[in-house]
């Protein structure tokens, strides 16, 4: 029985992850150092052109540069600590380092719910109203919209999180998933936990399934606008400006949504440890490829960056 602070907060956690398939975790080491490359690399890149290349100080990347520094941030916070216990028969967490995890865990991701929605909304205005685009998405709207995202998710993290920190759970420790997230903390408590499912319930309404339907809703008045246009180039023009995100959107919600559908099995709930891998990791390692292999305008930006400081370092050789 590990020491406690009090009888019932422990000094660490045993994150389990996958400790059950002991074979698995040196492929996954290697995966998923690879994949926390290919994202900071990625997303970095996505906000360094943004901020660099005059072309791209537009609403879309403005949100887009948010969105990538929202993933470095998001992986950074799971990240790190999982390849610790995948690398080594270690597979603890402080307290401290738990509460932090899910505090900031949670945060962000109801942040990138809605500045998802967000970005659905800059797209709907700028193929739904092209003529008022500017002025409806004008600068003191978009910094408006990104507070809002940033501040929503703070503001559901500091209340969920903090009901759920002030649980007891009478020394369990054992958590069994890779990641500290708030309903396998509450599976710990000892006490009646109707409270914290309530407000879990109502900000998951507010922060996934709001801006799901506003992006929903968002998207099928843009397919109106688009099955309106008569030149097929037109067309193809206004389904290039929205297939990143759209694409962006699906893994997104489709790796929450595949989450929550799976039965409560001891089965599913191994899948759904891979589900979560998916999202925390592999997702955000996707995003910067999608915008950039779909994109001209980041993918001219970039080749401009680089050639200049190419031929910049040339000449200074010469």
């Amino acid at each position: 029985m590990m020491e406690m602070t009090n009888e019932s907060s422990p000094h660490e956690f045993v994150l389990l992850g996958f400790s059950a398939q002991p074979s698995l975790e040196p492929v996954l080491f290697g995966l998923v150092s690879c994949f926390y490359t290919v994202a900071i690399l990625g997303n970095g890149t996505i906000i360094l052109v943004s901020w660099k290349d005059v072309r791209l100080h537009t609403p879309m990347y403005f949100f887009l540069a948010n969105l990538s520094f929202l993933d470095i941030s998001f992986t950074t916070s799971i990240v790190p600590q999982l390849l610790v216990n995948l690398w080594g028969p270690q597979k603890t967490i402080s307290y401290g380092g738990c509460v932090v995890q899910f505090y900031v865990s949670h945060w962000l991701g109801a942040t990138e719910c809605v500045l998802l929605a967000v970005m659905s909304y800059d797209r709907y205005a700028a193929i739904c109203r092209p003529l008022h685009y500017t002025v409806i998405m004008h600068p003191q709207l978009c910094i408006g919209l990104a507070l809002a995202s940033w501040l929503g998710g703070l503001t559901t993290s500091m209340v969920g999180s903090t009901l759920t920190m002030l649980l007891p759970l009478c020394g369990n420790n054992r958590i069994d998933h890779f990641i500290c997230e708030m309903p396998l903390i509450m599976q710990l408590a000892c006490v009646d936990t109707s409270l914290n499912e309530v407000e879990m319930y109502v900000a998951s309404f507010i922060f996934v399934f709001l801006p799901l339907g506003l992006i929903l809703v968002s998207y099928g008045r843009i397919a109106r606008a688009v099955l309106k246009i008569k030149s097929r180039e037109g067309r193809r023009k206004a389904f290039n400006t929205c297939s990143s995100h759209v694409a962006v959107v699906s893994l997104f919600y489709g790796s929450i949504i595949f989450m929550y559908l799976q039965p409560a099995k001891s089965n599913s709930h191994e899948q759904g440890k891979f589900i979560a891998l998916f999202y925390t990791v592999v997702t955000p390692m996707l995003n910067p490829l999608i915008y950039t292999l779909r994109n001209k305008d980041v993918k001219n930006a970039l080749w401009h960056i680089v050639s200049e400081n190419c031929c910049g370092f040339v000449e200074k050789q010469i």
